[in-house]
Parts: C-alpha cells; sequence; structure tokens
C-alpha cells in the first residue's frame, strides 16, 4: 500500500504498522492499561445517528469556522502532540505546513521536536501553543512570551498530566526512558531499516523548546527528566486564571471532561475548553469526550467554545459533534498515522480526505454551510 492509495484515517493507520518498528507504533497507537478509554474515544460516535434533510437545494457547502478568534476553512484543530520525529524524519515541520495548505488551527506541543520561532515561520497560521504550568512559574512565563514574540494566536493549557498514565504497551516494548529494548525489540527496528536510516542520518531526537534548560548535554534522556522535575502536580484553578490573565489573548484549558470543570473554565476567563482524556493515555476507564458533550453544553454552551477531541477520524465524527453544540473538533493520532506512512504527503493526502469527507457529510445532510448542523439532524442510536 502506498499513501495515494489510503482512503481513509484507517488506512493510514495500517500503512504506519507496516512503516514504524513496533514499539514505535505501539507508543503511537496504544493507551492506558486495558485502553478501554481508547476504544470508547472512537466508538461512541457510533452511539448517535445522522438524519438527513432532502430536497434543500445544497449543491454546494461552506465549511468555514470561526475558532479562538480566527477563520478556519473547517471546525478542526491540529492537536498537540509531542516528539513527532520519531514517527517521521520531517516531524512538526510537514504536519504544520499541511495545516497552512487547508486553512486549519495547528497546535504545537510543548514536547515538540521543533522550536516555537521555527514553526512561526514556516506556518503563517493560525497557530496554538500547548503549554504547561511549570514549579518554576518563570518557565511558564518565558514560554508566554516567546509565543507573543512570535506571533501565536492562542494558548492552551493542558491540566490532565500531573502524573504519566500507565501505558503497558509501552513498558513491554521498553520504550522507557531510558529505553530497555529487548531482542526481539531489537530485531524490530532492524526489519524497518528505511526508519532506522532515517533517523541515523538526520540526527537524534531531541525537545526544541527545552534544550537550552535542561542541562549541557542537551540528550533526550535529561531533557525528560527535567520535563518530570518541573510538572506540578500541585497546581489550581487560580493558576491557570494567572496565566489567562499573563496571555491576555485566545485561551484553551485542555484536558477536562466534567460539568464541573466546564463551568469552572468559564468563571476564570477562558475563552475555549478542549473536552479530552489526552488520547485515553491517562485514566483509563474515563469517559470519552463526545460522550460527555451533551451535558457540557448544557452546562456552558454559548458561554465558551467547546472543542471535541478523541476518536475523530472521519467527517460523520465532526458533522456529528458540531450537531450536538460542539465549535470544532480536534485530532491528533489521526494525522501521525499518516505522518508516519508519508510525512507530508502523508498528512495532506488524509486531511484531503477527512475534509472531502465532511464536505460530501453536509451536502448529503442537507447542510449548504456548517452553521446550518444542529442538534434536528443527530438522534440517539438504538441499542443492538
Amino acid at each position: 500500500m502506498r499513501v495515494d492509495q489510503c482512503y481513509s484515517i484507517a488506512d493510514f493507520r495500517t500503512l504506519a504498522r507496516k512503516r514504524l518498528p513496533r514499539p514505535v507504533f505501539d507508543f503511537l497507537d496504544g493507551g492506558a492499561e486495558d485502553e478501554v478509554t481508547l476504544r470508547h474515544n472512537r466508538d461512541d460516535f457510533d452511539t448517535v445517528q445522522l438524519v438527513p434533510r432532502v430536497l434543500t437545494g445544497v449543491s454546494d457547502v461552506d465549511m468555514s469556522s470561526t475558532l479562538l478568534g480566527q477563520k478556519v476553512s473547517v471546525p478542526l484543530m491540529l492537536s498537540p502532540t509531542g516528539m513527532n520525529r520519531m514517527f517521521h524524519n520531517h516531524g512538526e515541520r510537514a504536519v504544520s505546513r499541511a495545516a497552512e495548505r487547508f486553512g486549519l488551527f495547528y497546535s504545537l506541543s510543548t514536547l515538540s521536536t521543533v522550536s516555537i520561532e521555527e514553526i512561526a515561520r514556516l506556518n503563517s497560521g493560525p497557530n496554538c501553543f500547548q503549554i504547561y504550568i511549570h514549579k518554576d512559574r518563570g518557565l511558564s512565563r518565558h514560554f508566554i512570551n516567546r509565543c507573543k514574540d512570535a506571533g501565536y494566536a492562542a494558548l492552551s493549557l493542558t491540566v490532565d498530566t500531573t502524573i504519566g498514565g500507565n501505558r503497558e504497551r509501552d513498558l513491554r516494548n521498553g520504550m522507557t526512558i531510558p529505553p530497555r529494548f529487548s531482542w526481539s525489540d531489537l530485531l524490530s527496528f532492524a526489519t524497518h531499516a528505511r526508519w532506522s536510516l532515517e533517523h541515523f542520518v538526520h540526527g537524534d531526537i531531541t525537545l526544541a523548546n527545552l534544550v537550552d534548560m535542561a542541562g549541557k548535554d542537551g540528550k533526550l534522556q535529561s531533557i525528560y527528566a527535567y520535563v518530570g522535575e518541573q510538572l506540578d502536580a500541585a497546581v489550581t484553578w487560580n493558576d491557570a486564571k494567572e496565566m489567562i490573565q499573563q496571555w491576555g489573548g485566545p485561551f484553551a484549558i485542555k484536558g477536562l471532561v466534567s460539568v464541573e470543570d466546564a463551568k469552572r473554565a468559564v468563571d476564570i476567563g477562558a475563552s475555549a475548553i478542549i473536552l479530552s482524556n489526552h488520547g485515553g493515555r491517562q485514566l483509563d476507564g474515563g469517559c470519552s469526550a463526545f460522550y460527555q458533550l451533551p451535558a457540557i453544553v448544557d452546562a456552558v454552551g454559548g458561554k465558551i467554545e467547546i472543542i471535541v477531541e478523541g476518536g475523530v477520524r472521519r467527517g460523520t465524527h465532526i458533522a456529528k459533534a458540531i450537531s450536538l453544540g460542539a465549535t470544532a473538533v480536534a485530532m491528533g493520532r489521526g494525522y501521525l498515522y499518516a505522518l508516519a506512512a508519508g510525512g507530508q504527503a502523508g498528512v495532506e493526502r488524509a486531511l484531503e480526505r477527512l475534509i472531502a469527507e465532511y464536505r460530501r457529510d453536509l451536502m448529503l445532510l442537507g447542510c449548504a454551510s456548517t452553521q446550518d448542523l444542529g442538534p434536528h439532524l443527530v438522534r440517539s442510536a438504538p441499542q443492538r
């Protein structure tokens, strides 16, 4: 299978599995513990059915929307994901260029392999930076100032990673810091010679936004140790409020799923909430963002933008989320599969297919625009 033979995110996942060594693919593909939440993220979209309207005279559609103060071509954000060069040597550069081509909001992770400033030079935006609240509050202010200087449109504060999830696939594969690969793991690297050669030629992976702060050697192990030391488990809503004030622009809080937390986000002045369980990689057994969406829309709809992250694989997933009251959806793994499968060309092909699906879905639903979606077009699926 080639990239041009991929017609869905599932196809890109299949190709990524062939091209990546097993430990690397499992790092991308896996979730915490029994991966119950990982499965629910995708499967819960099937609990809602679409009810199309006909004879509406729709011959073309306007897919555009407004998100975090920016006009976007589709209500789809590319989620922040760390360590992109692990999957393809072009890493975040490839993803950000693809986002710019399709007029999408791109989110850069603190744990990216390309710097804040380089992404700003490569992608004229809109760009969002994903940030943590660090024990050293000066470090958080440092990132805020860099984003202001680089012209980022928004910040996104991740709040669900005060401790890492129990990702058993990684433990079994030795994908730890430092790595503990078995002979079978090493064989998997050896049999994926193209991936191994690219990483040998292009040098060690590092965390570009932190490399100057984490010790003299710049090694990934040292940087990860520094990051672990800086993550603050005692962070509170007051800390988030202070960061919102420091930033002074569009601000999303990422990683909540409860109604009570959504209300608190409104109270402290956040612009948006990203409903997320971190791709099922943190608390296994936690509910999906899509499952919680109706309750959160009932509680805070119209007061704050609501972005649904987790399990987005199809254009119909976008349509269902928007119909239930979401402002937009966000996708992470989906574009990483495509990145692993074919670099920037893979990401562009995946986005092209997904956007084409959404355009077709709007027409089949009888909607001339994203704004025409609403609760009249969805119903609960019967249990089978």
